[in-house]
């Protein structure tokens, strides 16, 4: 062991004879451990919300979308087939699609409608294991059945067998007017996919029955497709539109939530920098400890280097023990991160009925359970960043401790 590395670590645990160093590098260990703790759960949870988002979204949406530039597709089946062909793609289904308000007695909520064949729809969406009450296969032609959201049967006070109406947008012209589209039609199930976006504004008719309310005349307002693997949607959705034409248009899941995914990934970004300030404090608690602790030692270095310790040698032991406090600082808190992160959807209930109030309102942010995704990227790279940070603030107070004059520093003693 060179007597770099062996002074390094007798400093590190000795008992400094200026109380306040050892108070400020015990501060500084565990503001690093705070801070590291801190930034791995915020990760963590920002990843686990991100996936939880985009796997309730997609359990409802397809991975791609084709329609024409109108917004009407005549020959859904022909871009069914050629859509079948490539063997990334596992269903198709078509839907309708409009607006309408849905109302029963006083309670009036607008709505977003999707028309749907329920044998084929149920191989792009995951609406069955979502049911609580009822099924797809309840939405017959002519019947005027309908799909709604838990949320938005609780907010029209509805239940499977009531009967709501539905005003559509396009409206008829009569001698007294242009008068609204009314059609009733009867509550035949009821879905949660816990997404509040879903459960308190979609409703689902069949394909048949949209087309007759929203004017159609045998068309559809595109095709729905579902991938073997997700993130391919990008590349399949321009394969598709090159064979088909230029007058249809292709959209993935990642163009249809782009707003809201990249809010997400800017959020995370954020975090990072904000919680991260937690361990640029460490760091000069580090420069401050290791000042004093150089000051300490004036007459220590002084004896070393009348011995012939050279200038980098008495660099070299300062740097062992601030990296000490970095290294300890840094273990602790990817322990405690990585134990906080794996258990968040224990502690956050726990910590809700203690405080008395929940963290995550289920009408903002979608979710209402606080969900965690710790990914070794993630910890790697906190884990480095803070070491690195802890580093370099030791590297002026070993400079200033080579820098001790020994005549001077032996003056007094």
């Amino acid at each position: 062991m060179s007597y770099e590395l062996f002074i390094g670590l007798r400093y590190t645990r000795s008992r400094q004879r200026t109380r306040a160093i050892s108070f400020i590098s015990a501060v500084s260990v565990i503001c690093i451990a705070l801070g590291m703790t801190a930034l791995i759960t915020v990760l963590s949870v920002m990843n686990g919300f991100q996936r939880e988002i985009r796997s309730r979204i997609l359990s409802v949406a397809a991975h791609v979308q084709v329609t024409t530039l109108g917004g009407r597709l005549t020959d859904w089946q022909r871009v069914a087939e050629a859509a079948g062909r490539d063997p990334r793609v596992v269903a198709s289904a078509p839907y309708v699609v409009g607006q309408g308000l849905l109302t029963n007695g006083p309670a009036v909520h607008g709505v977003f409608v999707r028309g749907i064949l329920p044998e084929q729809e149920e191989r792009v969406a995951e609406f069955g294991k979502h049911m609580k009450y009822g099924s797809l296969e309840a939405l017959k032609p002519g019947e005027y059945g309908i799909v709604l959201g838990r949320e938005l049967a609780g907010a029209l006070r509805v239940a499977p067998g009531d009967r709501v109406v539905m005003v559509a947008p396009q409206g008829q012209v009569t001698p007294a007017g242009i008068l609204p589209r009314l059609r009733q039609f009867t509550v035949v199930g009821i879905f949660q996919v816990d997404h509040y976006e879903f459960d308190s504004g979609l409703a689902l008719i069949h394909i048949e029955d949209a087309q007759k309310l929203f004017r159609f005349d045998g068309a559809v307002s595109g095709l729905r497709l579902r991938l073997r693997d997700l993130f391919e949607a990008r590349t399949v959705a321009s394969e598709l539109v090159r064979s088909l034409g230029p007058d249809y248009y292709a959209s993935d899941w990642t163009q249809q939530n782009a707003t809201f995914f990249r809010a997400v990934d800017i959020e995370k970004r954020m975090m990072f920098l904000i919680v991260l300030l937690i361990i640029v404090v460490a760091a000069f608690n580090i420069v401050s400890s290791l000042m004093m602790a150089v000051k300490d030692k004036n007459a220590d270095i002084a004896i070393l280097r009348t011995l012939g310790a050279s200038p980098g040698g008495i660099t070299r032991i300062f740097l062992i023990q601030g990296t000490m406090i970095g290294l300890i600082g840094t273990l602790l808190g990817l322990a405690g991160g990585v134990s906080l992160a794996l258990n968040v959807e224990t502690v956050v209930p726990i910590l809700e009925s203690v405080l008395g109030f929940k963290f995550l309102a289920k009408d903002v942010y979608q979710i209402a359970e606080l969900p965690s995704e710790l990914r070794l990227p993630d910890v790697v790279t906190t884990a480095v960043v803070s070491f690195l940070m802890t580093l370099l603030a030791t590297l002026y107070p070993s400079w200033r401790a080579a820098k001790v004059n020994p005549a001077e520093a032996l003056r007094y003693e």
